[in-house]
Protein backbone atom coordinates (compact mmCIF):
# COMPACT_ATOMS: atom_id res chain seq x y z
CA UNK A 1 0.00 0.00 0.00
CA UNK A 2 2.74 2.23 -0.88
CA UNK A 3 0.44 4.84 -2.69
CA UNK A 4 -0.84 5.88 0.73
CA UNK A 5 2.46 6.84 2.30
CA UNK A 6 2.21 9.66 -0.18
CA UNK A 7 1.18 13.12 2.13
CA UNK A 8 -1.73 15.12 1.69
CA UNK A 9 -2.36 15.13 -2.43
CA UNK A 10 -5.42 15.86 -4.70
CA UNK A 11 -4.03 14.47 -7.44
CA UNK A 12 -5.34 10.80 -8.64
CA UNK A 13 -2.97 7.92 -8.31
CA UNK A 14 -0.73 6.72 -11.06
CA UNK A 15 -2.52 3.58 -11.37
CA UNK A 16 -6.35 4.22 -11.31
CA UNK A 17 -6.93 1.00 -10.24
CA UNK A 18 -4.68 1.75 -7.11
CA UNK A 19 -7.40 4.08 -6.10
CA UNK A 20 -5.18 5.36 -3.73
CA UNK A 21 -6.94 8.78 -3.43
CA UNK A 22 -10.17 8.23 -5.14
CA UNK A 23 -12.80 9.28 -3.24
CA UNK A 24 -15.55 7.06 -1.61
CA UNK A 25 -19.20 8.29 -1.20
CA UNK A 26 -19.79 7.64 2.70
CA UNK A 27 -22.56 9.97 3.37
CA UNK A 28 -21.73 9.67 7.64
CA UNK A 29 -22.50 12.13 10.53
CA UNK A 30 -19.57 13.93 12.56
CA UNK A 31 -18.92 16.27 14.58
CA UNK A 32 -16.39 19.63 13.34
CA UNK A 33 -14.44 21.41 15.39
CA UNK A 34 -13.05 24.83 14.10
CA UNK A 35 -10.14 26.49 14.83
CA UNK A 36 -11.57 28.93 17.04
CA UNK A 37 -13.26 25.39 18.98
CA UNK A 38 -16.64 25.82 18.29
CA UNK A 39 -18.21 22.53 17.17
CA UNK A 40 -20.68 21.99 14.30
CA UNK A 41 -22.88 18.89 13.24
CA UNK A 42 -21.55 17.90 9.93
CA UNK A 43 -21.78 15.18 7.23
CA UNK A 44 -19.08 14.17 5.30
CA UNK A 45 -20.32 13.40 1.58
CA UNK A 46 -17.29 11.71 0.08
CA UNK A 47 -13.66 10.42 1.52
CA UNK A 48 -10.46 9.29 0.08
CA UNK A 49 -7.68 8.66 2.39
CA UNK A 50 -5.75 11.82 1.48
CA UNK A 51 -9.14 14.16 1.51
CA UNK A 52 -12.90 14.77 2.06
CA UNK A 53 -15.75 16.75 1.01
CA UNK A 54 -17.97 17.93 3.87
CA UNK A 55 -21.35 19.82 4.25
CA UNK A 56 -21.51 21.96 7.78
CA UNK A 57 -22.99 24.75 9.03
CA UNK A 58 -19.98 26.16 10.23
CA UNK A 59 -17.83 27.74 7.84
CA UNK A 60 -14.13 27.32 7.92
CA UNK A 61 -11.77 29.35 6.18
CA UNK A 62 -9.52 27.94 3.37
CA UNK A 63 -6.43 27.34 4.99
CA UNK A 64 -7.66 26.73 8.74
CA UNK A 65 -7.28 23.50 10.66
CA UNK A 66 -9.75 21.81 11.19
CA UNK A 67 -10.78 18.83 13.17
CA UNK A 68 -13.70 15.64 12.62
CA UNK A 69 -14.98 13.23 14.53
CA UNK A 70 -16.81 11.04 11.75
CA UNK A 71 -19.01 7.88 12.81
CA UNK A 72 -17.36 4.83 12.55
CA UNK A 73 -13.99 6.12 11.53
CA UNK A 74 -12.77 8.24 14.32
CA UNK A 75 -11.10 11.72 14.54
CA UNK A 76 -9.56 12.84 11.56
CA UNK A 77 -7.60 16.61 11.21
CA UNK A 78 -6.56 18.29 8.35
CA UNK A 79 -6.72 21.46 6.51
CA UNK A 80 -9.52 23.14 4.28
CA UNK A 81 -7.96 23.91 0.74
CA UNK A 82 -10.95 24.64 -0.70
CA UNK A 83 -14.73 25.99 0.25
CA UNK A 84 -17.94 26.19 -2.07
CA UNK A 85 -21.40 27.56 -1.50
CA UNK A 86 -22.43 24.11 -0.29
CA UNK A 87 -19.36 22.74 1.99
CA UNK A 88 -15.67 22.30 1.87
CA UNK A 89 -12.66 20.31 0.82
CA UNK A 90 -9.97 19.46 3.86
CA UNK A 91 -7.05 17.35 3.93
CA UNK A 92 -6.33 14.30 5.85
CA UNK A 93 -2.85 14.65 8.08
CA UNK A 94 -2.22 11.35 8.95
CA UNK A 95 0.36 8.40 9.54
CA UNK A 96 0.95 5.87 7.45
CA UNK A 97 -0.47 3.75 9.50
CA UNK A 98 -3.57 5.83 10.11
CA UNK A 99 -3.38 6.57 6.39
CA UNK A 100 -3.91 2.32 5.61
CA UNK A 101 -5.82 1.94 7.99
CA UNK A 102 -8.36 4.86 6.78
CA UNK A 103 -8.16 3.59 3.27
CA UNK A 104 -8.88 0.16 4.24
CA UNK A 105 -12.01 1.24 5.76
CA UNK A 106 -12.82 3.23 2.87
CA UNK A 107 -12.58 0.16 0.50
CA UNK A 108 -14.90 -1.75 2.74
CA UNK A 109 -17.53 1.22 2.88
CA UNK A 110 -17.23 1.31 -0.63
CA UNK A 111 -18.11 -2.40 -0.79
CA UNK A 112 -20.16 -2.80 1.89
CA UNK A 113 -23.37 -3.17 -0.68
CA UNK A 114 -21.66 -6.09 -2.30
CA UNK A 115 -20.77 -8.57 0.38
CA UNK A 116 -23.71 -9.91 1.30
CA UNK A 117 -23.30 -8.26 4.77
CA UNK A 118 -26.28 -7.23 6.78
CA UNK A 119 -26.86 -3.19 6.47
CA UNK A 120 -28.95 -3.13 9.58
CA UNK A 121 -27.46 -1.86 12.87
CA UNK A 122 -28.00 -5.64 14.68
CA UNK A 123 -24.23 -6.63 12.87
CA UNK A 124 -22.20 -3.54 13.84
CA UNK A 125 -18.77 -3.22 12.55
CA UNK A 126 -16.42 -4.66 15.32
CA UNK A 127 -12.76 -3.19 15.48
CA UNK A 128 -10.38 -6.08 15.69
CA UNK A 129 -7.72 -5.82 18.30
CA UNK A 130 -5.14 -8.82 16.50
CA UNK A 131 -6.06 -8.60 12.60
CA UNK A 132 -3.50 -10.67 11.73
CA UNK A 133 -5.02 -14.87 11.03
CA UNK A 134 -5.05 -17.12 8.58
CA UNK A 135 -7.54 -18.19 5.83
CA UNK A 136 -7.74 -22.07 5.12
CA UNK A 137 -9.01 -23.50 1.99
CA UNK A 138 -11.00 -26.51 1.65
CA UNK A 139 -7.98 -28.25 0.71
CA UNK A 140 -6.50 -27.88 3.77
CA UNK A 141 -4.11 -25.04 2.38
CA UNK A 142 -3.26 -22.21 4.67
CA UNK A 143 -2.22 -18.10 3.70
CA UNK A 144 -1.48 -15.81 6.14
CA UNK A 145 -4.33 -12.85 5.83
CA UNK A 146 -5.03 -9.39 7.63
CA UNK A 147 -8.76 -8.60 9.30
CA UNK A 148 -9.99 -5.25 7.44
CA UNK A 149 -13.13 -5.56 8.64
CA UNK A 150 -15.05 -7.73 10.62
CA UNK A 151 -18.78 -8.12 11.92
CA UNK A 152 -20.72 -10.84 13.71
CA UNK A 153 -21.65 -12.05 9.87
CA UNK A 154 -18.73 -11.19 7.94
CA UNK A 155 -14.94 -9.87 7.61
CA UNK A 156 -13.25 -8.39 4.92
CA UNK A 157 -9.29 -9.78 4.65
CA UNK A 158 -6.38 -8.59 3.26
CA UNK A 159 -4.99 -11.77 1.45
CA UNK A 160 -3.15 -12.60 -1.32
CA UNK A 161 -4.75 -15.12 -2.91
CA UNK A 162 -8.10 -14.78 -4.56
CA UNK A 163 -10.37 -18.16 -3.90
CA UNK A 164 -13.22 -18.04 -6.56
CA UNK A 165 -16.73 -16.63 -5.12
CA UNK A 166 -18.56 -19.20 -3.49
CA UNK A 167 -15.43 -20.91 -1.95
CA UNK A 168 -16.14 -22.45 1.55
CA UNK A 169 -13.22 -21.14 3.93
CA UNK A 170 -12.08 -21.07 7.38
CA UNK A 171 -11.03 -18.03 8.88
CA UNK A 172 -9.32 -18.42 11.80
CA UNK A 173 -12.30 -21.33 13.41
CA UNK A 174 -15.24 -19.28 11.71
CA UNK A 175 -16.29 -21.17 8.54
CA UNK A 176 -17.73 -18.76 5.70
CA UNK A 177 -17.62 -18.65 1.98
CA UNK A 178 -15.63 -15.98 -0.54
CA UNK A 179 -18.73 -13.62 -1.20
CA UNK A 180 -16.50 -10.70 -3.13
CA UNK A 181 -13.05 -9.70 -4.18
CA UNK A 182 -11.63 -6.46 -4.22
CA UNK A 183 -8.12 -4.45 -4.55
CA UNK A 184 -6.63 -6.04 -1.33
CA UNK A 185 -8.33 -9.46 -0.98
CA UNK A 186 -11.98 -10.68 -0.48
CA UNK A 187 -14.78 -10.29 1.44
CA UNK A 188 -16.18 -13.20 3.35
CA UNK A 189 -19.20 -14.31 4.77
CA UNK A 190 -20.00 -16.31 7.74
CA UNK A 191 -22.31 -19.28 7.41
CA UNK A 192 -23.62 -18.27 10.78
CA UNK A 193 -23.72 -15.10 12.76
CA UNK A 194 -21.12 -15.43 15.08
CA UNK A 195 -21.40 -14.17 19.12
CA UNK A 196 -18.35 -12.24 20.27
CA UNK A 197 -17.55 -14.78 22.37
CA UNK A 198 -16.47 -16.42 18.86
CA UNK A 199 -14.89 -13.67 18.16
CA UNK A 200 -12.58 -13.21 21.32
CA UNK A 201 -9.74 -14.10 19.81
CA UNK A 202 -9.78 -10.90 17.21
CA UNK A 203 -11.51 -8.45 19.71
Amino acid sequence: MHAFQQAQTQRPAPRPEQGAFQRVPINMQGRLMLANYEEYECLVIDMSPGDMYVTCQGRPRSGERVIAYIDHLGRVEGYVLAVDARGFTMSITATERKREKLAAQLTWLANKHELGLPEDRRHDRLTPRETKTEITLEDGTKYLCRIMDLSLSGAAVDVEVRPAIGTAVRLGNMRGRVVRHFVEGVAIEFLSVQSRETLREFL
